[in-house]
């Protein structure tokens, strides 16, 4: 049984909560500039590296998974997968699809002020879609 697992304010304040796995919380950002994902690990380590074989492979199969669906679906010119961590110290894994036209590339999203945001309509689509795609695993927030 994981220990109690505690989301950081920052992620939840600049997030919606897409879903949950046993293993991770699924969130988007509220920055609608990208499709960006951001996948949780429900652990108090704030390096990969630290983390056991199994939660590692089962981690890297969720991000796969994620990877997968983003592609498919957006079709971006890159994905971005990325474990930063500088700002917010929490483990967590940025999954972004990145478009040639999108507003900082080739430059890094990170930190870049969002010029939209979602409506809750567009929220609950993006729900549904991961919810088709991710089913086996996670379950919808």
């Amino acid at each position: 049984m994981m220990p109690e697992f505690t989301l950081d304010q920052r992620l939840a304040q600049d997030c919606h909560m897409l879903g949950e796995s046993d293993i991770s919380i699924l969130l988007l950002s509220k920055n609608a500039d990208y499709p960006w994902f951001i996948l949780v690990p429900k652990t108090a380590q704030t390096e990969l590296f630290l983390l056991g074989h199994a939660l590692q492979l089962g981690l890297l199969a969720q991000i796969n998974t994620i990877s997968e669906m983003v592609n498919t679906h957006y079709q971006p010119t890159k994905l971005n997968v990325a474990a930063i961590g500088n700002v917010v110290q929490q483990m967590h894994i940025h999954i972004v699809a990145r478009f040639q036209d999108d507003p900082t590339w080739p430059g890094v999203v990170w930190g870049a002020p969002a010029q939209s945001s979602y409506s809750s309509a567009e929220v609950t689509q993006i729900k549904q879609q991961v919810q088709n795609a991710l089913a086996e695993t996670f379950r919808l927030a």
